[in-house]
């Protein structure tokens, strides 16, 4: 679906908010990131896109006026609960960069994602200077926490979220609305279990009946390919899935109908709302670090349908990524 709306997007990563927002009809003028391997997958799946690999700091906005939509996944550590909670004083904290780029290309709306630490009291008084200069710069503002599993991503993965916009689009602006139950583990994971012959794939689709806990990547200097700390481990476990690493391969006609099964990066890119066809680039550590940091395309798909309704005064056909994109057991299990 295309709208002639274009979009600049920041700390891009390996393209889940690209996704979404190309979902919901923005066109990317450029996306920046300055980790080389996301910057390989965004290459590899749109080469026909402007990649910056560099800081976006050495970025100069003005070129880039007129832009729709400047959007981002600005680093999450200096809010996250898992780091120091540094804030305004992380080094990592790239808010002012963002709102630099603001003031410099002048976009209509802005949408900017990060954890859901940034939402607690701690960090109130920086949240409202953030929207204090969007203001200054002729901008309305909210933030909102949006769980992907309210848009069709079997996860809780909480996010928190900023859009803002010039006043005249502002007041069209909707939050959007709940897709309603999400799909189960079990139901996207079954036809990627199944497929290499397991017999026990259809059983162990029924026990991994419910949602699972956040996916998160960790960064360079800490976290690897396994599915997080102690209590998320145990709460996959009861998801029949062990989370102590991933695996390179699925189960295969060979496999023990009761085995417990690890994950592939095939299948973690699924439970992110990923289509099949998106491709990682590196090895299987870079690779799941960029799985595991995204922002699943169907909530950034839902987010960006709405600033397409509020920038151009019409409703948009919303179209869901990932939800749809996986065979579901549909009664057959």
């Amino acid at each position: 679906m295309t709208t002639g709306l274009t979009c600049f997007e920041i700390c891009a990563g390996a393209g889940g908010q690209s996704l979404g927002l190309e979902d919901a009809g923005f066109e990317h003028e450029l996306a920046v990131e300055i980790e080389h391997e996301p910057c390989e997958t965004l290459r590899i799946n749109r080469p026909h896109w402007k990649i910056h690999e560099g800081d976006v700091r050495d970025i100069d906005g003005r070129a880039y006026r007129g832009v729709d939509l400047l959007a981002g996944g600005v680093p999450c550590p200096p809010f996250s609960i898992a780091g120091k909670r540094l804030g305004e004083d992380d080094e990592r904290d790239l808010f002012p960069e963002a709102l630099r780029l603001v003031e410099e290309i002048r976009p209509a709306a802005v949408m900017l994602e990060n954890v859901r630490g940034l939402s607690t009291v701690k960090f109130r008084p920086y949240r409202e200077a953030i929207r204090s200069r969007l203001a200054e710069l002729g901008y309305e503002s909210d933030w909102q926490v949006l769980n992907a599993s309210d848009f069709g991503v079997p996860q809780l993965r909480p996010r928190f979220v900023l859009v803002a916009a010039k006043p005249k689009y502002y007041r069209r602006f909707v939050w959007p609305d709940s897709d309603g139950a999400p799909p189960t583990v079990g139901e996207v994971l079954y036809p990627l279990m199944a497929r290499n012959g397991w017999r026990g794939a259809r059983a162990w689709a029924r026990r991994a009946s419910g949602i699972g806990p956040t996916i998160v990547g960790g960064s360079r200097k800490h976290g690897g390919p396994d599915l997080g700390p102690t209590r998320a481990r145990r709460e996959w476990m009861e998801l029949a899935v062990d989370g102590k690493g991933l695996a390179n391969e699925g189960p295969d006609r060979y496999t023990p109908i009761d085995h417990v099964p690890r994950l592939t990066l095939e299948m973690a890119a699924a439970l992110q709302g990923f289509p099949p066809d998106w491709q990682f680039y590196g090895r299987k550590t870079a690779a799941y670090r960029q799985i595991g940091n995204a922002f699943p395309p169907p909530v950034a798909a839902a987010v960006g349908c709405q600033i397409v309704d509020a920038l151009s005064g019409k409703a948009s056909a919303r179209r869901k990524v990932g939800r749809n994109a996986h065979s579901r057991l549909a009664g057959s299990a």
